[in-house]
């Protein structure tokens, strides 16, 4: 590896992972730290982030993990005053909290739709509001937020509060890269199509398909182009690009990560 982020202090949300395998959260924590950053790996269960904890330090990695209700300002306050006392700095916050729901515009309840909108776009909100500080008054800082391709074309599935926290993650990260590209921070999405991370076989299949997996597998399949799936570790080469000096000039923009499927016009 050519440690491309040697020395620096990353917070990743959504660290954990609903089960085995290459979620989001788990395959950024590892490329990070492969690349030697130090990983602040915060989720809500600590249950989830132990496969994350064991792959980081079978790398050689080191990493603290934390337990956070991300949509509570007051816990993320913490969260954040926490990885300031224990390693000194945040250079990098990438965002992976979020989870679908099924529904459209009126069979939604008004519940779920805060739900989802807190879960969804609020956590992007309250750790980019907490974060900010710290990497304004150092001049330095890069952040990730993780849309979906939901966010920006039909995929699929009516899940319209997702669909809409999705789109609205986009131009929140646009206008934050806006606003304090004259202080030296960087902030940019990652938009994954549909991947097969283990919320396919945990969640998803039960909400679409009665739990058949491999006729969810195939339907998500036969949308992409390259003719095959992507994991979270595709989500997380290109955080990592995004968070490296490799992208110093770059902010306020995305990178899709689908394989092709949002160009398709059918």
């Amino acid at each position: 590896m050519s440690k491309r982020l040697e020395g620096k202090i990353a917070i990743v949300t959504g660290a954990g992972c609903v089960g085995p395998g290459w979620g989001n959260g788990r395959a950024t924590c590892v490329r990070f730290a492969e690349e030697g950053a130090k990983i602040f790996a915060v989720d809500l269960k600590p249950d989830t982030m132990e496969e994350t904890l064991d792959r980081v330090r079978a790398v050689g990695g080191q990493i603290e993990p934390y337990l956070c209700d991300v949509t509570s300002r007051v816990a993320v306050e913490k969260m954040v005053a926490a990885c300031i006392a224990r390693f000194g700095t945040v250079d990098i916050l990438v965002n992976n909290v979020g989870g679908s729901a099924k529904g459209g515009a009126t069979e939604l309840t008004e519940e779920i739709w805060e739900r989802q909108m807190d879960l969804n776009l609020k956590s992007v909100f309250l750790t980019c509001r907490s974060v900010l500080p710290y990497m304004i008054a150092q001049k330095a800082g890069a952040i990730v937020n993780t849309a979906s391709t939901s966010g920006i074309r039909y995929t699929g599935a009516t899940q319209v509060a997702y669909s809409a926290a999705k789109a609205a993650i986009i131009q929140f990260s646009k206008v934050t890269a806006v606003e304090f590209a004259p202080k030296g921070v960087r902030v940019n999405t990652v938009v994954p199509g549909q991947l097969h991370t283990p919320m396919v076989e945990t969640r998803l299949a039960g909400q679409r398909t009665g739990g058949d997996v491999d006729s969810l597998l195939q339907s998500r399949l036969n949308r992409i182009p390259l003719g095959w799936m992507g994991d979270g570790r595709d989500t997380a080469n290109a955080a990592l690009f995004l968070c490296s000096e490799e992208a110093r000039f770059i902010t306020g923009t995305e990178i899709i990560v689908d394989g092709g499927m949002s160009s398709r016009c059918d």
